[in-house]
């Protein structure tokens, strides 16, 4: 149980709430950002309850691919799992890069720098590859290489060591917090070049940009065949990472906005360090700093081993070529993990990967409405074909559906090249499926004997 909520916790307070927070007031909601990250909050804990109840009646590797393949079929499945893989890829990258950004701006005020070659991806500022994003993305892959165990126990120290640091930030910035920073606490409505500024719709903006930060807690149910007593520690996982990091993004928030002026976090990429300097505290804010750049760490290694599952069970499935899915020695997907990492260091060392990142949320939420809805599906076979779970999602049939509409909600927040990205990817994934998957997957095969 520990050790999935310390992979939950790494997962979802992870780069976003240095970053985000401060972006997302200024150019959206203004001190209502609080709002923004509550109310996508309530959006990730209603497809959080659909997610539990899956984990633990079908606590198998795969996640939503695998759920969806046993409860709607396989092509299905294959949209749920691809839907998914782009979330690891992009956000593995997107992370690691996070992480290399952080660490190059920290070790600058000592006088230390990279050059433009090895500090940006391939054509941008003059640069050939991001080489600390590169190195770290290896290293958590050759870590979880050794097995789950030495990374839960790396996973769990980076996790308290992380928050140890938003715990230190937010005690030593609440005094200087200033009541006139929040007022008014919903500015005016406007439209800008980013959108939408103030009023409802500034928050609305505001949860379609931040929606990213809750999606971490699906690493946890990727795990879950490695879980002991799952339809207890997957319930307990997933719902108590999301309820404990909520509470932190909220008081980040808080604090932040209270020690300035929201409007000058425009374009600051570490909000935090940099409110903590304004108010005169440069050695708090080398700490925090340094241990927000270890403790990104936490988000690697739950995205790495989430996504290596997921590429083990597409393997394993006959979706994606066979070799994918074979297990080692000490029954690791070590095979599925090197296709991961190759990925995403081609992705984070070469290419400018900033425009896709909303297909972070994208796929995610067009994953999380194919659960929300599987409930009904589940709740007809459970018992019979499938396991009857010791959790269940509360008030159903209601909450399954509210939380199609919510996740429906927030996508159609989201930006229109998100949406135009999502679908050329899911052209891939067709593409893939009917020239590959269809014909040698396993229940092709199955067919292919009974006939």
């Amino acid at each position: 149980m520990r050790d999935f909520l310390g992979l939950g916790v790494g997962t979802i307070v992870s780069a976003s709430i240095f970053t985000l927070p401060g972006e997302v007031a200024a150019r959206h909601a203004g001190p209502a950002v609080m709002i923004s990250f509550v109310l996508a909050a309530i959006v990730a804990g209603l497809v959080a309850f659909a997610y539990a109840e899956m984990a633990a009646a079908m606590p198998f590797a795969g996640s939503a691919y695998s759920w969806i393949n046993v409860i709607f079929g396989e092509f299905f499945g294959w949209i749920a799992g691809w839907a998914l893989l782009a979330e690891y890829f992009i956000a593995l990258a997107f992370v690691g890069s996070g992480l290399s950004a952080n660490f190059r701006a920290l070790i600058a005020q000592f006088g230390w720098q990279l050059p433009n070659s090895l500090s940006n991806t391939f054509g941008t500022n003059g640069g050939v590859m991001d080489l600390v994003a590169v190195i770290v993305i290896i290293a958590v892959s050759l870590l979880i290489s050794r097995g789950v165990s030495n990374a839960a126990r790396v996973e769990n120290l980076l996790v308290v060591l992380k928050v140890f640091a938003i715990l230190l930030f937010v005690v030593v910035g609440l005094f200087a917090v200033k009541k006139a920073n929040f007022i008014p606490f919903v500015p005016k409505y406007q439209a800008t070049a980013d959108g939408a500024f103030g009023g409802w719709q500034g928050i609305y903006a505001g949860v379609s940009m931040i929606f990213l930060s809750y999606i971490g807690f699906d690493s946890i149910a990727a795990n879950s065949a490695e879980a002991v007593e799952p339809e207890k520690t997957m319930p307990r996982g997933i719902l108590g990472s999301l309820l404990i990091a909520v509470t932190l993004f909220v008081l980040v928030s808080f604090v932040l906005i209270g020690v300035m002026p929201y409007k000058r976090y425009i374009n600051s990429a570490e909000p935090v360090g940099f409110a903590l300097r304004a108010i005169g505290h440069p050695g708090v804010a080398i700490v925090v700093q340094t241990i927000a750049v270890i403790g990104m760490f936490t988000a690697l290694i739950g995205m790495t081993l989430a996504g290596s599952r997921l590429i083990y069970s597409f393997g394993r499935d006959g979706m994606l070529p066979k070799w994918v899915g074979k297990l080692d020695k000490e029954n690791r997907p070590n095979r599925a993990l090197a296709v991961l990492t190759i990925v995403a260091v081609v992705i984070v060392a070469f290419l400018p990967f900033a425009f896709l990142s909303q297909l972070v949320s994208a796929g995610t939420l067009i994953s999380f409405m194919f659960v929300s809805l599987g409930i009904y599906a589940l709740r007809q076979r459970e018992g019979k074909d499938i396991p009857d779970p010791a959790f269940k999602m509360p008030m159903y049939p209601v909450m399954p559906i509210l939380g199609f509409l919510a996740s429906l909600m927030v996508f159609i927040g989201l930006s229109s090249d998100a949406k135009i990205y999502a679908g050329v990817w899911f052209l891939i994934g067709l593409v893939i499926y009917f020239v590959y998957g269809i014909s040698h997957s396993a229940l092709s095969k199955r067919k292919s004997k009974k006939e």
